[in-house]
């Protein structure tokens, strides 16, 4: 009996002991991907593989600014759920669709129309169902930036509280001055 009581007591404490390695190397691997994902995780710029050029660290900056679409007078709708956050580094959000967010510094706004499948060129505005709206010898594409018009902005990186208008058709410089002073009354949203 006393041998049975040994061998109950080796068999007994082997697998207690084969029970506290297993518990410890679960813990060792279980504190090695912890650890290294809040490395990761802290060391990451979110969204990094599409980060786009020239721009800082995701978060370094907050900046707001405010954009009216007019395409044959027509105001475009960018709080359509389709053209909200569509990227972390410039967007629309909160159902707002007048209203610019860039969450980092040297982002163009050519990005942003980029991460919603608008092609956006000097020339022609295209929607992401291919319909084109280019300059011709009819209408014409054309950009403001703070009342004054520039030739593109798609390299342009917004300041805070800038006022930015592309309209497209054949309107007058009256038109464009009711668009711009529409532009003017949108609010900025932070």
């Amino acid at each position: 009996m006393t041998n049975n009581r040994k061998n109950f007591a080796i068999k007994h404490s082997n697998k207690k002991r084969k029970q506290k390695l297993i518990l410890i190397s679960m813990f060792i691997v279980i504190t090695t991907i912890i650890g290294i994902s809040i490395y990761n995780f802290t060391n990451m710029e979110y969204g990094a593989k599409n980060t786009p050029d020239g721009a800082g660290k995701l978060g370094n900056d907050h900046i707001h600014a405010s954009l009216l679409v007019r395409i044959f007078g027509d105001k475009f709708d960018f709080s359509l759920p389709a053209y909200q956050v569509k990227n972390s580094w410039i967007h629309f959000e909160a159902r707002d669709g007048t209203t610019i967010h860039m969450h980092s510094t040297g982002v163009k706004l050519g990005y942003l129309f980029e991460s919603l499948g608008i092609s956006l060129t000097e020339n022609c505005y295209i929607f992401p169902d291919q319909r084109e709206f280019c300059t011709n010898e009819n209408y014409s594409l054309k950009f403001y930036i703070n009342n004054m018009q520039v030739d593109s902005i798609t390299n342009y990186v917004i300041a805070d509280n800038d006022r930015i208008l592309i309209s497209y058709g054949n309107e007058t410089e009256s038109d464009i001055n009711e668009q711009l002073m529409e532009l003017q009354s949108q609010a900025i949203i932070n």
